[in-house]
């Protein structure tokens, strides 16, 4: 079994998997004041809470967009698995094809999204992680990775709505029963909810022009189950997707190969 994890902005996620099965999914909060230990007590529970033995995990792979984060999770990985951890970034193979005019510059978290979207779906797509933010991600007829975009996530958004306007409050994400609200909650969920559906759903119209063509749309990241089933567009909602990436990553690259 292999120990993959995903260090984002707002969470860690952490996926037990072999190429035949996904044993686990869990999530911890990301802290940048928490210690390798401290964070070494955490996978170890995350193991015996799902009752897999340290023993049962025969390597390690870590995608982070927090480097203050990387090397305090990797050495509680190695505490608890005895394997040295590998993190995706320079020197690591991953076959994938990036026309951007900074190839360097593209975060580590979209490079394993479009390795296992192509794998798992085919090109050409459209993927769109939301999490802290929300990105598009592109990939051509040929499965070269040719660019996207940066969009505030729905969460930042609605923090920054609720500060910034003294009566409006925080909200849960249930989803809105129509667009057209009947009090300040329900227009608020309206808003970010459709609002956010609506955007997507132009941004794929849009990305089709410039590809010349339909794609296939992937959606993942914590947030994406709130807002695809919103979405006219069909689109293929894959959870683990990115823990998927960072297996195939892990294969690609284990030592030995």
């Amino acid at each position: 079994m292999i120990l993959t994890v995903d260090i984002g902005n707002s969470n860690i996620v952490a996926g037990g998997m072999d190429p035949q099965k996904t044993y686990f999914v869990e999530r911890l909060s990301a802290n940048l004041y928490m210690t390798s230990l401290e964070y070494a007590v955490s996978f170890k529970n995350i193991l015996e809470m799902n009752r897999i033995d340290a023993g049962a995990i025969s390597g390690c792979i870590i995608c982070s967009v927090v480097p203050p984060l990387t090397n305090t999770i990797r050495e509680a990985l190695e505490r608890v698995t005895h394997h040295l951890p590998l993190v995706v970034g320079p020197g690591i193979k991953t076959g994938l094809n990036i026309k951007m005019d900074n190839p360097a510059q593209l975060g580590s978290d979209l490079v394993v999204d479009a390795v296992a979207a192509i794998h798992e779906y085919g090109a050409p797509l459209l993927i769109f992680d939301m999490g802290t933010a929300t990105t598009m991600s592109a990939v051509d007829k040929s499965g070269s990775y040719v660019g996207g975009a940066i969009i505030p996530g729905l969460k930042v958004s609605l923090d920054s709505l609720s500060s910034r306007a003294s009566q409006l409050p925080r909200i849960g994400l249930d989803s809105p029963k129509r667009i057209i609200g009947t009090n300040t909650i329900e227009c608020m969920k309206s808003g970010a909810i459709f609002g956010n559906a609506c955007m997507i759903d132009g941004m794929i119209d849009r990305a089709q022009e410039e590809l010349k063509g339909p794609v296939k749309v992937i959606s993942t990241g914590g947030l994406a189950r709130f807002i695809t089933p919103c979405c006219r567009h069909t689109i293929i909602y894959d959870d683990i997707l990115l823990l998927k990436g960072l297996l195939l990553l892990y294969l690609k690259n284990r030592p030995g190969n």
